[in-house]
């Protein structure tokens, strides 16, 4: 499975900053964490470095970005390759679902993370807070910006790497919708050509 950005994303890289838990920071991560967990279902268009869709609920995520479309129950993932209709089947690790589901973050700060306040800023016209996390311990990111709304929503995400790189997720559509379980199971009878290869 070819994830590439994607793997980027929730790797975290080397941390040479200060270890510092800001009230102000997880007051804003609390709130996000709380809004998107009183949901049926999240629905997020994203575009910046990866354009893409993903619906969320609790643990579970369908993603579909770059070619590779990704369905996760919450056991089992399915990720579907359309350039040669191939479908691998696998257990993944919570370690693996993060570097997959670019909103893992939004309930990951809570263990092995510092987080920073560093103010507010304007996004499309809209007045938000941001928060920096760095990691405890030594990973693959050094820094993530998050911004998030009035509504506790994210709408922005930044990484940057040691190298100086950077991957930015900028959400242009945000809604809360029911989504039942079966919808976060890949349906072979919608792929009827995908040869369905097994990992587990």
């Amino acid at each position: 499975m070819k994830y590439h950005i994607l793997l980027i994303l929730m790797i975290i890289l080397p941390l040479q900053a200060f270890a510092q838990k800001d009230a102000r920071a997880r007051e804003v991560l609390d709130g996000m964490s709380a809004e998107y967990s009183k949901s049926a279902g999240t629905t997020i268009v994203f575009d910046g470095t990866l354009k893409g869709t993903i619906a969320l609920k609790g643990d579970k995520f369908v993603l579909d970005c770059g070619g590779i479309k990704s369905w996760f129950d919450g056991e089992t993932l399915w990720s579907y390759v359309e350039d040669n209709e191939e479908v691998n089947v696998s257990s993944p690790t919570a370690e693996e679902i993060q570097a997959i589901n670019p909103y893992a973050m939004i309930g990951m700060y809570k263990n092995g993370f510092n987080y920073t306040y560093a103010g507010t800023k304007n996004i499309n016209g809209m007045r938000c807070e941001e928060v920096i996390l760095t990691p405890e311990k030594k990973q693959d990111i050094k820094k993530i910006s998050i911004a998030v709304d009035s509504k506790k929503h994210p709408v922005y995400v930044r990484l940057e790497n040691s190298q100086g790189d950077t991957q930015e997720f900028k959400v242009k559509e945000y809604k809360t919708q029911n989504l039942t379980d079966t919808f976060f199971r890949f349906n072979p009878k919608e792929y009827p050509n995908a040869e369905i290869i097994d990992l587990r």
